[in-house]
């Protein structure tokens, strides 16, 4: 059974319910014959012989009591013999039954006692069944005479001649209906399991773009629907680890190719004075920089996303770790000329690790500052919203499309599509800050509209009354 494909365990299946049903149909038609036909043979049969039995009343067994039970014998369904004696009995009827004497002495002594026996069985020379019973007439001084009243029985097949036709017709149309039944669900089941066979298949060779069209809600559908799912899902993962890799080169190549060159230059040193030479090295050196925060990044990163990183949550005065935060900002701030507008709550503490905490400020406030036009305006708050604590960044400056709000925080990815070197950046900063507010237990989130501007929403749990009092 084991190397038997699931369409063939089916048919098997299948198969045994037919035969178990017929086999069924055949026992419950030999029930009726047995329990029903012969049972109802067998009661008219006493029914009768004690009926015919209750025409002798008194005295001997007359020729006038016997002409009137002959006489019911050539009107009744039923063989009836009288006699006075058994002996002559075995004279009317010659026959055995199961090739045994039609009255043994157990059934004499019955008899004798005035109790009816049933006798049933085989007649080779009626080549049938019979079944009758002899029934005792006694009178003042004992027996007088017996009577024997037995009926050959019709052959099962006698008996339901009449109803096979109709069992042919509805055993036909059943099965006809049956079989439509078995081919409908068999194209319903196991189409879409060969449809999901193949293209599982074409998944596997890479090939995520194919789905399998159903309407159906069952299980059948439900697994269609999933794979559906997972193409999508693999198609979208693929789309991205191209873009990914694409974009990795891209952040690569840009800082090599400066080094490179200004490497090549500084070996040659054609036409180079020591300012240039001094130039050349500095950028170098931000190249080379760069190149650290994009590996540091990328590692920083990895290690949030597989929890290789174990946050060290100690109690935080986070308003002082904000602002501590912000002096980073003040030239960047000061260069761009941002009105900056803080609504801090100095008393709330905060249970977290201090160094990813402080990362996620730097991170969101750089982004702020970066994308904020000149001028423009640049607020902060950090504020209790129900037993958490709340941190928002909002700018007034570059608004993010809808279908990019949703990407943000995939690595490498950055709004600004043509990925200037003006604003900087790796696209992984939003990445990491994610990451560390999910191993905080936190939520993060992002709005951009015209008029309001670009929103970032932090939520992180603060300590509860009890561990701040202690605290």
């Amino acid at each position: 059974m084991k190397k038997l494909t699931l369409s063939k365990k089916i048919l098997i299946v299948l198969i045994s319910s037919i035969g178990f049903t017929i086999l069924f149909s055949f026992f419950f038609i030999h029930y009726l014959y047995s329990e029903l036909y012969l049972t109802s043979i067998e009661e008219s049969i006493i029914y009768q012989g004690q009926r015919t039995v209750s025409h002798y009343h008194y005295g001997e067994l007359s020729d006038e009591i016997i002409d009137k039970i002959q006489w019911y014998n050539i009107v009744s369904e039923y063989e009836i013999i009288v006699v006075d004696n058994l002996e002559k009995l075995s004279s009317y009827f010659p026959y055995k039954i199961n090739y045994e004497t039609l009255v043994d002495a157990d059934d004499q002594a019955a008899l004798e006692k005035g109790a009816y026996v049933l006798k049933e069985g085989f007649v080779q020379e009626l080549d049938r069944e019979i079944l009758g019973a002899i029934f005792p007439i006694k009178g003042e001084n004992g027996l007088v005479g017996f009577i024997y009243i037995y009926v050959p029985l019709a052959a099962i097949q006698d008996v339901f001649q009449q109803s096979i036709p109709l069992l042919i017709v509805a055993g036909t149309v059943f099965f006809f209906i049956l079989f439509l039944v078995v081919n409908r669900v068999w194209h319903s089941l196991f189409r879409p399991l060969q449809e999901l066979q193949r293209l599982s298949v074409e998944v596997a060779k890479g090939n995520y773009s194919n789905r399998i069209q159903t309407e159906k809600e069952d299980e059948i559908g439900q697994l269609t629907k999933a794979f559906n799912t997972m193409s999508l899902s693999l198609e979208q993962q693929e789309v991205r680890k191209k873009e990914f890799t694409s974009n990795i080169v891209h952040e690569l190549r840009t800082p090599l190719t400066y080094i490179s060159g200004y490497t090549h230059m500084l070996k040659t040193k054609i036409g180079s004075s020591p300012e240039d030479i001094t130039s050349y090295v500095a950028t170098i050196e931000k190249e080379a920089e760069r190149l650290k925060k994009l590996i540091n990044d990328l590692a920083d990163l990895n290690h949030l996303q597989e929890d290789l990183y174990t946050i060290d949550k100690q109690p935080i005065a986070i308003a002082q770790l904000l602002l501590d935060t912000l002096e980073l900002f003040t030239i960047h701030i000061a260069e761009k000329q941002l009105v900056l507008t803080l609504a801090i709550e100095e008393e709330l503490i905060l249970l977290g690790d201090a160094q990813r905490i402080q990362q996620v400020f730097y991170n969101t406030i750089d982004n702020a500052c970066k994308y904020s036009e000149m001028g423009g305006h640049l607020a902060i708050a950090l504020t209790k919203k129900n037993d958490a604590v709340q941190f928002q960044v909002i700018n007034d400056g570059t608004v993010i499309l809808p279908e990019d709000l949703e990407r943000l925080g995939e690595r490498f990815f950055r709004t600004d599509k043509a990925r200037t070197r003006t604003t900087g950046g790796t696209g992984l900063g939003l990445s990491i800050v994610k990451e560390i507010i999910r191993l905080h237990a936190g939520s993060f989130s992002i709005t951009s509209e015209a008029k309001q501007g670009t929103t970032v929403t932090i939520q992180l749990p603060g300590l509860s009354t009890d561990a701040n009092e202690g605290v």
